[in-house]
C-alpha cells in the first residue's frame, strides 16, 4: 500500500468538492468559484477517517456579528489542517474552536454527503473504505 501524504489527501479533497458533497445549509451558494464553500464537514471527518487526530468546531459570524454557522477542521499532533478555511467571505469571523467527538450513533447534518465525498476522496487516493465504515 502506498504512503498517503497529506498533499496528495489534499489533492483528492479538493478534486472531489462538488454541490453534492455540499453541507446542506450552503448548498445554495456554493459555486465552482469557491468550492470549498460548506465542504469542512465532509472535508474535516474525512482527514479524520484517514489521518485521525482530532475534530474542532468553531462558531462563525458575519461581519454584522449575526450567525453564519459553524466551521469543522482538524488538529493532528499539535497542527492544526484546515483545508477549507478559504471558503469564507471577506468579514466571516471564525470563533475560538473547542473539541469536539465523533459519535457514529448520531450522523452529522451532512451524512450523505459525508459519503458520498468519503467514497469519492477513498476512489481517488485507490484506498478501499474499511469494512462497516458507516461514518
Amino acid at each position: 500500500m502506498p504512503v498517503l501524504t497529506l498533499r496528495a489527501l489534499e489533492d483528492a479533497i479538493r478534486h472531489s468538492w462538488a454541490r453534492d458533497t455540499c453541507d446542506p445549509t450552503d448548498v445554495e451558494v456554493w459555486s465552482t468559484t469557491n468550492p470549498a464553500r460548506g465542504q469542512c464537514p465532509v472535508t474535516a471527518l474525512v482527514v479524520h477517517d484517514l489521518l485521525g487526530g482530532q475534530l474542532l468546531e468553531a462558531e462563525v459570524q458575519q461581519a454584522d456579528g449575526t450567525p453564519q454557522g459553524f466551521h469543522y477542521w482538524n488538529r493532528l499532533a499539535a497542527v492544526e489542517v484546515d483545508l477549507t478555511r478559504e471558503q469564507f467571505d471577506a468579514g466571516e469571523v471564525v470563533g475560538e474552536p473547542h473539541l469536539i467527538d465523533r459519535l457514529p450513533e448520531f450522523p452529522w447534518l451532512a451524512h450523505e454527503q459525508y459519503l458520498v465525498f468519503r467514497d469519492r476522496v477513498f476512489a481517488l487516493l485507490d484506498l478501499a473504505v474499511p469494512e462497516g465504515a458507516g461514518g
